[in-house]
């Protein structure tokens, strides 16, 4: 993106940064808290912003490599001024950017990059090291390298309210192109990064944001109106409003979650959609999965995990993420799936699935699962790996209980 030349948008820049990389705070939540603050600013200004600090966050190794030292508080404009003399950008002459030396940038950049596929495709070393193990060198920079394309918008359209076709007359009547996708039946991409939040169709509940990878997974369970379905993960319910689409709203979906405040969000986004047949329910206690097991025609365990599949989409993950968080959350994921699997009931079935593309969150945790559970089997499974389809990782696997 061709730089522009005004102060107050590298602040809003910088500050933002300060916030994902100091203050460990989320990129697409502290965009948008910047970009509601400052209301004044056009829509270049704020594509201008939006795409630096993502372009900035996912390239931080590279950066840094080429800046010859790490960012930090005191050298965030260095740190931006940095990218743009890699991008052919050239800087405006005020004395923040006084310092920095493009011949020098671009000389420590090819030194720091040549040879080593780690730096230049801004992968934490000890990440870059647990994909090569999992997935071997091929397919792992395969997967790297599409992850650090920024991640198409797609829409999922709400059937309960309308269809695909009349929902992409409704867009281009206000002004927004989209592709259909073949592959993915409710699906529409949007040609341009645009506010869609603020259509008439989003608030009438015509339609979500949502992966189109992601949206494979509610079909994946094999739902019919009239079942009694639990998502035990349910989280903000993008999945869960789905399921009640494809239910027609009859039967009885349970939206289970930790976090109370995410169940509130989805009430919300459910009173929007039209979805009458959710009831949603925290998990403050283990009496909570003991009252339902054995009641469940399907069950959805959409895990926590690495998300080692959605990096496009949420690139300062791999800032945040640890090698401990990730045995960690492999040891949450055993105990879930041991835990949430005892509410399906006889002749029934559960979908387990993550947004990771590692196998030992995946087809491992479900090997070592049905060791310990001779009750299931293993049906069908899939693995969605960013290179082969442009869109999220994701895996899946659909087990039967006998």
């Amino acid at each position: 993106m061709k730089i522009l030349p005004y102060k107050n948008l590298f602040i809003g820049i910088t500050e933002t940064l300060h916030n994902v990389f100091f203050e460990n705070k989320y990129a697409d939540r502290e965009l948008e808290k910047m970009l509601k603050s400052n209301r004044k600013w056009g829509s270049k200004d704020r594509a201008f912003i939006a795409e630096t600090v993502y372009d900035t966050v996912r390239w931080k190794r590279m950066i840094e490599a080429s800046m010859g030292k790490e960012v930090a508080p005191d050298n965030l404009w260095e740190f931006v001024g940095t990218w743009f003399v890699l991008e052919d950008e050239k800087l405006p002459f005020w004395d923040e950017f006084k310092k920095i030396s493009a011949k020098d940038v671009l000389k420590r950049n090819h030194a720091a990059t040549d040879g080593n596929f780690a730096i230049r495709e801004s992968m934490p070393q000890w990440m870059y090291d647990l994909g090569l193990k999992e997935l071997g060198k091929n397919q792992w920079h395969q997967e790297v390298e599409t992850m650090n394309l920024p991640a198409p918008t797609v829409i999922r359209t709400n059937t309960l309210k309308t269809d695909r076709k009349a929902l992409q007359k409704n867009l281009k009547d206000q002004g927004f192109l989209t592709e259909v996708l073949s592959k993915y039946p409710d699906a529409l991409e949007m040609a341009d990064k645009a506010n869609i939040f603020k259509t008439d169709a989003f608030q009438a509940g015509l339609f979500e944001v949502q992966d189109a990878g992601s949206q494979l997974i509610a079909p994946y369970l094999n739902v019919q109106p009239g079942m009694r379905v639990i998502d035990a993960c349910a989280g903000a319910g993008g999945k869960t409003l789905h399921l009640a689409a494809m239910m027609q709203n009859k039967g009885q979906i349970y939206a289970l979650d930790i976090h109370e405040w995410k169940l509130q969000e989805l009430k919300k986004r459910a009173k929007r959609a039209g979805a009458q047949n959710i009831q949603t329910k925290v998990i403050d206690s283990t009496k909570v999965i003991k009252k339902m097991e054995g009641t469940a025609d399907r069950v959805l365990i959409d895990a926590p995990c690495s998300g080692l599949g959605v990096l496009s989409r949420n690139p300062d993950s791999k800032w945040k993420l640890t090698p401990e968080f990730i045995e960690d959350i492999k040891k949450i994921q055993a105990e879930i799936l041991d835990s949430y699997s005892k509410m399906v009931k006889n002749g029934g079935a559960l979908v387990y699935a993550t947004c990771s593309i590692l196998p030992s969150e995946n087809q491992n945790q479900v090997q070592a699962f049905l060791a310990n559970h001779p009750e299931f089997k293993l049906v069908r499974e899939k693995q969605l790996f960013p290179s082969q389809t442009g869109y999220d990782g994701f895996y899946m696997a659909y087990l039967e209980k006998n």
